[in-house]
This record gives C-alpha cells, sequence and structure tokens, in this order.
C-alpha cells in the first residue's frame, strides 16, 4: 500500500523588498504599448466619478466601461426603503453590498454588507431594501439587462451603450469633465 506525503501548506512567496522589482515579462513592451493600463478609480469621493440619478431614490456612481465585452461596473445606490424594478439578466453579475441589505422577491435570503451576490443570465428578479438607509451594491456587470414595468411589460435594455450615455449625458449637463480612466 503506497503512502502519501502531507500535503505542503501553501504559502506567499517571501519578499521582504517594498520596491519594484523586474520580473522580465518577454512581452513587456508590448503591454506597455497597447495595454490601457491599470488604474485607480476613487468610489468614495465625486472626484473620478459623480452619483448619476436613476429614477427618483437611487443613484449610481459609474466606474468603469469595457465595451469589448458589454462588461461595467458601478456601484448602486437606493437611497431609502425602495425597489429597482423587474429586470432580467443576459449576462453574469457579480456584487458586493457595500451598505444597507438588500433582498430579491424571488429568493429567501437577504444580503447585508460584505455578502457577495452572484447572478447568471436568464434570471429574472426584483430588487428590495428595506433597510431605513437604502442599500449600497458594487457591482461587475457582463451583458444586457432587459427592465420590465409591473405587468411585465418590456420597458427597455441597459448594456454598457446604455450606462455610457447615462455617465456622459450627466456630466455635459452637469458641466463635469468626462473621465478617461472610466474606459478600459
Amino acid at each position: 500500500m503506497a503512502t502519501t506525503a502531507p500535503a505542503k501548506p501553501h504559502n506567499a512567496p517571501p519578499s521582504s523588498k517594498a520596491e519594484i522589482v523586474d520580473v522580465g515579462y518577454p512581452h513587456k513592451d508590448l503591454v506597455a504599448r497597447l495595454s490601457p493600463g491599470g488604474r485607480y478609480i476613487d468610489a468614495q469621493t465625486d472626484v473620478d466619478s459623480p452619483w448619476v440619478p436613476f429614477g427618483d431614490s437611487a443613484a449610481i456612481k459609474h466606474l468603469a466601461f469595457d465595451v469589448r465585452r458589454n462588461l461595467f461596473s458601478n456601484i448602486l445606490w437606493v437611497k431609502g426603503p425602495g425597489v429597482v424594478g423587474t429586470h432580467l439578466h443576459r449576462g453574469t453579475i457579480t456584487m458586493v453590498c457595500l451598505e444597507g441589505s438588500v433582498k430579491y422577491l424571488e429568493y429567501d435570503w437577504v444580503a447585508s454588507p460584505g455578502g457577495l451576490i452572484l447572478e447568471v443570465p436568464g434570471e429574472a428578479h426584483t430588487l428590495v431594501t428595506d433597510h431605513p438607509d437604502g442599500v449600497k451594491l458594487f457591482g461587475w456587470m457582463e451583458g444586457p439587462i432587459e427592465f420590465y414595468d409591473d405587468q411585465g411589460k418590456f420597458s427597455f435594455t441597459a448594456d454598457v451603450w446604455w450606462f455610457i450615455e447615462h455617465y456622459e449625458n450627466y456630466c455635459k449637463e452637469q458641466g463635469i469633465p468626462i473621465n478617461e480612466k472610466l474606459y478600459l
């Protein structure tokens, strides 16, 4: 009977250098020439992106737009108890509850700060917050989102182009410069 050696623990590689280390990546020049590069977006203030109204009691802080993948990132803020109407996702959604709490009427869970929400294409749901301060959700969304009215009648589609227009129109109306860092 063969025995196996005990598994070695997985540890991060040791490093005591608090400085940039050249890793000798063979495609470094191509990356420097063609990549949009890493960036930092300040989500805590309005320096990089303002809160853009989304209906009467909600707002969106746009954080990134990737037109190649129909991918967009934002923080949705429902400012008090309220609803974001029934919508159907045609792509994957990954969200983290930052503040307050939220639930979908179609499920039996309630997300609280730090909670991860994963959504798959083809599911329709109705977002509700009963929290007195509402909810803030950080999310990465891929693909279009179809919105429906109270009778299940199609209302409109929001995709990366809709979210770009939402952001840019508000900035133009308010005299706020368009932040090119948001475009990947």
